[in-house]
């Protein structure tokens, strides 16, 4: 190998680790503030990506008929709810909640649609239609067992992923699909060795979400309220904090990264209803080596995986995802030796 494959393979290891990164942070956001490992997060992404195809193609994307869909589930839902409670005065609210909020997006994806609106507007109509989704599922699925274990939890994700899958391939057909590139041009180092205005992008957009992310959290009411519902469920309900609403936000912040990570990819990668589910799988890897609850660890564990992703496919293609997944091996070990075992700890005292 010489320094310049090595360069190439660095490049694309940081692009890979940047969508990673972005990734992972949607999924500690949710588990941290929840307890659910969503799997979905990237159908999500996969999602948006097809929808910007479907745009760019001049068709009405077919995202509009599922969150729709979704939409009045999960409306049905929350009055069926209301009403059992008997708390007929809050249904209006619930349908302009949960049936009219996501329809303002389908509508404006529509008219995107139908009148050629330009890239830009094109890209802002794509991510802003995946964005009910992750909350709508939430209020469908999560919402109704969320004093469940985590590993209930867990199940009920995988669950619905493969649901999503089998929508996505209702919805969007078995036929791959890749956008036009987000920026042009190239920036040469040396006389050998260009970096791409699309893998640029791609890091840049990752710096600055992380440090948008990172002032959201610290400095507005909204990210403390997060924090503290992350913190400790129970204290943050004490002192007026709704977990429900805060779970709620945490969802809409993730869904909105993986809108974003959609369009990023899908000029580099031809995606298909069912491409989300490798990216979510590595994101989650970093998120293990960040222990799900730290978010540094975390972009540090997706720079890792998108490293190794791209040496390892220099080495072996057909093996680099078997690479990648066996990280979770030592990461995993060296968590447990580290970690406090409270239950043998309880069993020696008592002895």
């Amino acid at each position: 190998m010489t320094w310049d494959v090595a360069l190439i393979l660095i490049t694309d290891g940081l692009a890979n680790g940047a969508v990673y990164l972005l990734a992972g942070l949607g999924l500690v956001l949710i588990f941290s503030v929840t307890r659910v490992v969503f799997v979905p997060f990237g159908d999500i992404a996969a999602f948006a990506a097809l929808t910007l195809a479907a745009f760019e193609t001049g068709r009405v994307p077919a995202t509009i008929g599922l969150v729709l869909t979704l939409a009045a589930l999960a409306t049905l839902t929350e009055v069926a709810g209301l009403a059992r409670r008997r708390e007929f005065a809050r249904i209006p609210k619930s349908i302009a909640l949960w049936a009219l909020g996501p329809a303002v997006p389908c509508a404006l994806a529509w008219l995107a649609a139908h009148f050629g609106a330009p890239a830009p507007l094109r890209i802002a109509a794509a991510v802003l239609l995946v964005v009910p989704i992750a909350p709508l599922l939430a209020r469908i699925v999560f919402q109704p067992i969320a004093d469940a274990s985590v590993l209930v939890l867990l199940i009920v994700s995988l669950a619905l992923h493969f649901l999503l899958s089998g929508l996505g391939l209702l919805f969007f057909g078995p036929e791959g699909s890749r956008t036009n590139p987000l920026a042009t041009g190239a920036l040469s180092i040396g006389d050998s060795f260009t970096v791409s205005g699309q893998v640029i992008l791609m890091v840049a957009s990752a710096i600055v979400l992380s440090g948008l992310f990172f002032l959201v959290f610290e400095r507005t009411v909204a990210g403390k309220a997060l924090r503290a519902t992350a913190v400790n469920r129970v204290g943050a309900r004490l002192v007026g904090i709704r977990p429900a609403r805060t779970a709620m936000l945490a969802y809409g912040a993730a869904s909105l990264l993986a809108g974003l990570i959609g369009v990023l990819i899908a000029p580099v990668t031809t995606m298909y209803y069912d491409s989300g589910f490798i990216i979510g799988l590595k994101a989650f890897v970093a998120a293990i080596i960040g222990g799900l609850v730290s978010y540094p660890m975390t972009a540090v564990g997706a720079l890792a995986v998108g490293l190794v992703e791209s040496f390892a496919s220099f080495w072996s293609g057909a093996l680099k995802d078997v690479i990648v997944f066996s990280l979770l091996i030592p990461v995993l070990m060296l968590q447990s030796f580290m970690s406090r075992h409270v239950e043998e700890e309880e069993e020696e005292v008592d002895q």
